[in-house]
Formats: structure tokens, C-alpha cells, sequence
């Protein structure tokens, strides 16, 4: 039986499974990227996904990571690569060889430190590049992103034995073309993150929006968290084709939640939204 009872999107040929309540737990991965953002109390469903992309250090987002590097160790996997800000590796360290004294055994894991704009290769063509949101100190968010070649049009109408004997002749007839798919902003206050490209047109976003109604712009704002108002700010810079929202407050119910947001975002913008922890559907749109 699975420890979790996570919620299951399917967007185009991409599932996304997850569970984010704010001060709770939060957790997203996509199996076919072979990425896991955060991984809250590490669910058995992403124990077999071999990279962990961490954005912060708050306990709600990576109190799991032990359990996760253990486990995979006790099911005979290969040590699971985790990203995490490069303030965050000590601690991370020093938590695995905690845990190894009281467990009598090692935590293998491929840790790696990230600053901004630094990129980790997932697959041979898929890349984690990392960008800086407004939360804690280190904090990061990632786009997972596709790396292509394309032909230049001027060659478009050659043969194969015409295209290899121009590469023989070392004549450059592609040129590279980078596919964002899916970012992931963790948790973060409003930033232009529109001014990255590769932000603004992934085709997926993930971005927390935990507050909504008047009396919590305080709270958003000292907890360095998304209200309503600044999402819909940040909805007319951006170009994504869904956007995904997680880490919602319990303060606030999902129905209540919904309506403040149909009241507050353009309808074009609502049309695109989905609430993670919406489980009526698999694919969820605001109504």
C-alpha cells in the first residue's frame, strides 16, 4: 500500500503526482522527467525517481530526504542525486551522518550544491537549470528543460548523403533550441520571473499561491509567501500554457480559495490554473 495519498494530474503525455498543503508537506514529480521537486515526507510513490530538486531548507519541503537516500539504498537502487541550494548541503550532510549513527549504517547520496543559473543534466537532452526566488536564504527555483538541434532552413530540402557530406566538410547546418517544459518555483514571495525566458514560456508552471483573502497580505508578506493579488500580477507577464498551484493555506478552504481567485485573475489567465490538491478530476480547471 502506498504511504501517500497523492493527487494525480495528466497534462498531455505528463503525469505529475503530488501532495502540497502549506506548513504541512510539499512534494511534486513528474516519473517521465525523472524529477522530483522537494520531497516533503518522501511518499513511496517517488522513491524510485532519481533526482530531488530541493528549493529551500524549511522542514515541510525536505524532511523526508533521509528516509528517501535510505530507502532507495534498501531497495538495491543507486544513490538518489539531490540538488539543493549550496547553503543547504552542510546541514544536509550533517542530518545523513546523524542518521547513519543511529541506524548503523551509511546514507549513500550524489549531493550536489546549485547556485543561480547553474544547470544539472538529467537525461542526455533534459537539463535542471535554477534560478533565484524570495524566500529564504539559498532559495531556488528550477525549469526543467529539453535541449534540441535544428536544422537550418536553408538545408531543409537536402538528402541524408547530402547533410553527412556537409558535416564531413565540418559546415554547421543545425543550431540549438531549448524547450523549457516545466518550472517550479517552490515557495516565494512575487518576483518578475517573466525576465527569464525560460520561465515565463515553460509550458508548465508550478508556483505556490498560499494566501487569499485581504486579511492575510500581512502574513504573505512576512512569510515571504504569494498572495492572490501579486499571482495575478505575475499571470499577465507569463506565457505558460497550464499553470499548476500548490501550497495553499489551511486558513483557507480549496472552494473559498477558488472563488478569490476567480474574482481576482483575468479570465484568461483563470482558464489556465489548476489546484494541485484538487482531487475531484485528474485534470482540474478553475470554474
Amino acid at each position: 500500500m502506498a504511504s501517500h495519498n497523492l493527487a494525480k494530474l495528466k497534462l498531455d503525455d505528463l503525469e505529475i503526482i503530488g501532495y502540497s498543503v502549506a506548513a504541512e508537506e510539499t512534494v511534486v514529480a513528474l516519473p517521465q522527467l525523472d524529477v522530483c521537486f522537494d520531497i516533503g515526507k518522501a511518499p513511496d510513490q517517488v522513491i524510485s525517481i532519481n533526482n530531488v530538486l530541493l528549493s529551500h531548507g524549511h522542514i515541510d519541503h525536505c524532511a523526508g530526504i533521509a528516509y528517501y537516500l535510505s530507502h532507495r539504498n534498501f531497495n538495491g537502487q543507486k544513490p538518489g542525486t539531490v540538488l539543493a541550494p549550496e547553503n543547504m548541503l552542510r546541514p544536509i550532510r550533517q542530518i545523513l551522518d546523524a542518521w547513519a549513527q543511529l541506524d548503523g549504517t551509511a546514507v549513500p547520496a550524489n549531493l550536489v550544491g546549485v547556485k543561480v543559473g547553474d544547470e544539472y543534466q538529467i537525461k542526455p537532452n533534459l537539463f535542471a537549470r535554477s534560478f533565484p526566488t524570495k524566500h529564504s536564504r539559498g532559495s531556488l527555483g528550477y525549469t526543467v528543460i529539453e535541449k534540441r538541434k535544428k536544422l537550418k532552413s536553408e538545408y531543409s530540402g537536402l538528402t541524408g548523403p547530402q547533410i553527412v557530406e556537409l558535416k564531413k566538410q565540418s559546415v554547421t547546418i543545425d543550431y540549438p533550441v531549448e524547450i523549457p517544459i516545466v518550472t517550479y518555483l517552490g515557495d516565494t514571495q512575487y518576483a518578475e520571473f517573466s525576465q527569464l525566458d525560460y520561465v515565463g514560456n515553460s509550458k508548465i508552471l508550478i508556483t505556490e499561491c498560499t494566501f487569499y483573502e485581504d486579511e492575510h497580505i500581512e502574513r504573505a508578506d512576512v512569510g515571504r509567501h504569494m498572495h492572490v493579488r501579486e499571482l495575478a500580477k505575475l499571470m499577465r507577464q507569463m506565457n505558460n500554457e497550464y499553470v499548476i498551484i500548490t501550497h495553499i493555506t489551511h486558513r483557507t478552504s480549496l472552494a473559498a480559495a477558488k472563488k478569490l481567485l476567480r474574482d481576482t485573475l483575468d479570465k484568461q489567465d483563470v482558464d489556465k490554473i489548476i489546484f494541485l490538491m484538487d482531487r475531484r478530476r485528474t485534470k482540474t480547471k478553475v470554474q
